[in-house]
């Protein structure tokens, strides 16, 4: 049974004129992953420097595994910025022990642990090179390794997957899959829409300093749905095809099609099988995270 690791309790915050968040109201269970989503200047920052006591609320409370959140806590949470916070000149290995000691670890636990994590992500080699010398991508898994390394239950990831091809970034993949089934909590912040859904259980959606989206991706996917069905077959329709359902595409072998209200999937397949065809693949099609991102700001942002 999942329990909550971070409670978001109405939590607002203005910068002179700006109001950046506005009443926040989120849970986070422990051992997701949730997508904290919106357009640039949604106020996404702000609450991450929130939760990483960078700056405080002027109102509302963050309780962070049941406890209001408290200086202490900061050696919990592990917060990787889309910025890259090495200093260049150091070597990696010194890099690692030095922001290992920060979060308050031995210097011969921390030397351990670098040992493991470096063997693991097969960066054994690079320990003695400067972090200068390194392409953004390895700049880039360095950093994650220094975010991981006292292994804190609460991790904020901010476009973690930035520099990185696609090899090292099924990599880090792998390892943020492998910490949540070890049951870290990872917040995962990004614009790249189909990382969420892969990634992703939960998300919340911030635009103009308000959550206007908030819940499991799966759930989101279908409330957004727009009963079409995509259809894949074999062998021939009619020429003439008299459809009593809106055929927004018909191709050789294919069909996409809108039902109205008062019909139902059952109708559309029972009306296909009087044809001499052999349906290969019958599936309702559900919008995707990126496309109601796109409707949902541009719904607000009508309304404002």
């Amino acid at each position: 049974m999942s329990s909550t690791c971070l409670s978001i309790q109405a939590v607002s915050k203005k910068f002179e004129n700006h109001t950046a968040l506005n009443q926040i109201n989120l849970q986070i269970e422990s051992g997701t992953v949730f997508g904290l989503l919106g357009p640039n200047g949604a106020g996404k920052t702000t609450l991450i420097r929130c939760i990483t006591q960078i700056i405080k609320p002027d109102s509302g409370q963050i309780y962070f595994q049941g406890h209001p959140l408290a200086p202490e806590d900061s050696y919990q949470v592990g917060y990787m910025p889309e910025e890259r916070g090495l200093y260049k000149k150091m070597k990696v290995g010194e890099q690692l022990l030095y922001l290992a000691q920060l979060k308050n670890m031995s210097k011969s636990l921390a030397t351990e642990s670098i040992n493991q994590l470096l063997e693991r992500f097969e960066m054994q080699t690079w320990l003695n090179k400067r972090v200068e010398e390194l392409s953004k991508g390895m700049q880039q898994k360095v950093q994650f390794i220094a975010t991981i390394i006292n292994k804190p239950p609460l991790l904020i990831l901010d476009e973690p997957f930035t520099g990185l091809d696609p090899i090292n970034a099924k990599v880090i993949q792998d390892e943020i899959e492998n910490l949540r089934q070890q049951g870290c909590t990872i917040i995962f912040s990004t614009h790249r829409m189909e990382q969420v859904e892969e990634i992703c259980s939960q998300i919340a959606l911030i635009n103009k300093g308000e959550c206007i989206l908030n819940g499991e991706v799966k759930a989101i996917r279908k409330q957004y749905k727009q009963n079409q069905f995509e259809v894949h077959f074999t062998g021939q329709l009619p020429s003439d095809l008299n459809s009593p359902f809106t055929c927004l595409t018909a191709e050789a072998g294919y069909l996409r099609i809108a039902l109205q209200a008062n019909q139902t999937s059952s109708d559309l397949l029972h009306w296909l099988l009087q044809y001499p065809i052999q349906i290969d693949q019958f599936a309702e099609m559900l919008p995707s995270i990126g496309e109601i991102f796109i409707q949902q700001v541009n719904h607000a942002q009508l309304h404002n």
